[in-house]
């Protein structure tokens, strides 16, 4: 998923040498573009069975509508984290893929002047394809959880529902943009519009592919943008489905273009584009890091960033543990951990430090890890090799500079279960955790908590804060008061109150600190997407003399 610091900005003009006209970019010396335009006719496309289930995936790169080979004939093998075994290859984007694509859609911004449609029109498609992918919501869920080792439960009762429910949400959004007007200059009158920016390269994580997916288009499109997206190379098939969809929906070439590809390459390559006015990027916070300097190396293209997190879960002596249990539970186990707003660092006051932990263990304990397309298993495997291998490593740094495993600490029986294979993980929890230890200041991303004591508000104030992130954090409590004092003071972007990981597409969510730039959901998120332009109209202002 990291993308490579070392970014090369790519010159404006390799594809397109100007904006004036379309035929202005099809030239002699963009053969290789309108030759892997007529190869590719038709659709690239592989059948899986998938629990008895058969559906159909296809494998090309999504440019201009159509699913393409790489001009290079690159491809490469997605993987079952559940078996390590290959699922299916798919095309392979390089730089210039990326350059074709950037190109249809700049096509689609300016000469099929996507951003005069209709805005009703725009909310139309978006509608349109929220029915498309609830006509075929079995498929998209069994791609998702065989790609990222997701469950039944949380693929059909989150990812998809959260993902269809934002597409209909930004549907709205499409005839509600409006700017101000103002009578107060005398001598003129004023007024601010909001016109979408152009193109805009967008890459995605792997842990949550259709849901970030759809979070990513759906505000571009809506505001006028065309959109060039990446998905992350161990998960691209639910994408990769959905533009069969959108395809399917009617909306015009190059509208979304979609890259399967790897992030020092393809990700590189968009990031530093002179010809994308915007990069929205979800993952590391090193690679976001390097999105920002590929921005100021190129064009300065607008940048927004939803990064890592180390989040704290702070229990309080007259919290219910039993609910406070539960909910600490689900902060640090949906979707395994794998999450940027995971509750990783439990702090608990001492007064009930022990009774919590004994029913925060039980609950952990009672996880049920193995093959997730059983439905009576709670977590499947962890996304890939390489996320299990760093989850165990700093599983095993905890170790080696003195905390305490308390429970969990290893490979699943799972894994042995499957003779080796498969990416399990057991739920883990670290006591005597001091706070310089490596698993209470990085990101793990992964079923790993640490439990800490406090005795008063302000020594908790302090451990909740201090962290190089700020993305969310959680206050179990009965005293309101409290509540809001400490959600005030914790420094995040997103904060509940006896709960933990409800994050909804109508609510704004990003992070302080190094947890990110912007932020995604809600109206939010429109701002993002748009320039606001000023207008002054004359109505009687004399010249200054």
């Amino acid at each position: 998923m990291a993308i490579k610091t070392s970014f090369r900005p790519i010159a404006r003009g390799m594809l397109r040498p100007t904006r004036a006209s379309a035929a202005s970019r099809y030239t002699s010396s963009n053969l290789t573009f309108l030759h892997i335009r007529l190869a590719s006719s038709a659709a690239l496309a592989k059948k899986l069975n998938i629990g008895g289930r058969e559906v159909t995936v296809p494998t090309g790169l999504f440019i201009g509508n159509e699913f393409r080979p790489a001009i290079g004939g690159n491809t490469f093998a997605v993987e079952n984290p559940a078996t390590g075994e290959e699922i299916v290859q798919v095309a392979e984007a390089r730089e210039e893929d990326v350059n074709v694509a950037v190109t249809e859609a700049r096509r689609a911004f300016e000469d099929k002047a996507w951003a005069d449609v209709n805005p009703v029109e725009r909310g139309e498609l978006l509608l349109r394809l929220a029915q498309l992918m609830e006509r075929d919501k079995e498929d998209l869920i069994a791609l998702e959880m065989l790609d990222t080792g997701k469950t039944y439960r949380q693929a059909s009762n989150l990812d998809f529902p959260g993902s269809v429910g934002t597409l209909k949400y930004y549907a709205g959004w499409a005839d509600k943009l409006v700017g101000l007007t103002s009578f107060n200059i005398p001598g003129a009158f004023a007024y601010t519009r909001r016109e979408p920016l152009g193109v805009c390269g967008q890459i995605i994580p792997w842990n949550f592919p259709l849901l970030m997916f759809t979070w990513k288009i759906a505000p571009a499109v809506v505001t006028g943008n065309t959109v060039v997206i990446k998905s992350a190379e161990a998960t691209p098939l639910s994408a990769l489905k959905m533009c069969e969809l959108i395809k399917e929906a009617g909306f015009p070439a190059g509208t979304v273009n979609l890259l399967s590809g790897f992030g020092k390459t393809a990700g590189n390559a968009l990031a530093s584009h002179m010809d994308v006015d915007k990069v929205a990027f979800t993952g590391s916070t090193a690679t976001g890091r390097a999105i920002l300097k590929a921005s100021a190396a190129s064009n300065l293209k607008k940048v927004t960033l939803e990064l890592g997190g180390k989040s704290p879960n702070i229990i309080f002596a007259d919290a219910d543990l039993d609910k406070a249990a539960e909910w600490s539970a689900w902060g640090i186990n949906m979707n395994f951990g794998q999450t940027c707003h995971a509750g990783t660092r439990l702090y608990v006051h001492e007064d009930v430090y022990d009774a919590f932990l004994e029913k925060f263990t039980a609950r952990m304990a009672a996880l049920k890890v193995g093959d997730n397309f059983d439905r009576s298993v709670d977590q499947g495997p962890v996304n890939s090799k390489m996320q299990y291998d760093k989850i165990l490593g700093y599983i095993e740094s905890g170790r080696q500079e003195g905390a305490t495993v308390h429970l969990g600490g290893s490979a699943a029986e799972a894994s042995t279960k499957a003779g080796g294979k498969g990416y399990y993980v057991e739920p883990t929890i670290f006591t005597n955790v001091k706070p310089d230890m490596t698993i209470s200041r990085e990101e793990i991303f992964g079923p790993v908590v640490t439990v800490t004591k406090f005795k008063t508000e302000e020594e908790v104030i302090e451990l909740a804060n201090d962290t190089t992130y700020g993305l969310a954090g959680a206050v179990h409590t009965k005293d309101y008061a409290r509540a809001v004092r400490m959600t005030n003071a914790i420094k995040a972007g997103t904060t509940w109150v006896n709960m933990y990981n409800l994050v909804h597409w109508s609510i704004p969510f990003g992070g302080y600190k190094q947890s990110g730039l912007g932020r995604e959901c809600g109206e939010a998120v429109l701002e993002n997407y748009t320039e606001v332009k000023a207008v002054y109209l004359n109505t009687g202002m004399a010249a200054p003399q």
